[in-house]
């Protein structure tokens, strides 16, 4: 008896749109946002660095800091000094 696999497709990446009236850090912001509501980044696990980010979504570092610091204002995310920013336990 053999048994059938459904491949079930992955969520497309989120990207940043730089023609945007949205500015690129809040749409890091929201970008982080939507992974840490999905479960992708989970409480009191580390949120990708400024220089993954910028890898990755192609944007300056200092926009995925100002990203990263819009999340904490907003209590999403908390930074340790000497260990990076992680996800909030208390959203």
């Amino acid at each position: 008896m053999s048994v059938c696999r459904l491949a079930l497709p992955m969520p497309a990446r989120m990207s940043v749109d730089p023609e945007s009236a949205t500015p690129v850090y809040v749409q890091v912001a929201e970008i982080l946002r939507a992974r840490i509501e999905s479960g992708e980044l989970r409480p009191d696990r580390p949120v990708p660095s400024e220089s993954q980010l910028q890898q990755e979504l192609g944007v300056a570092r200092g926009t995925a800091r100002k990203g990263i610091a819009l999340l904490r204002e907003q209590g999403l995310v908390v930074t340790v000094p000497g260990r990076g920013s992680f996800v909030s336990l208390t959203r």
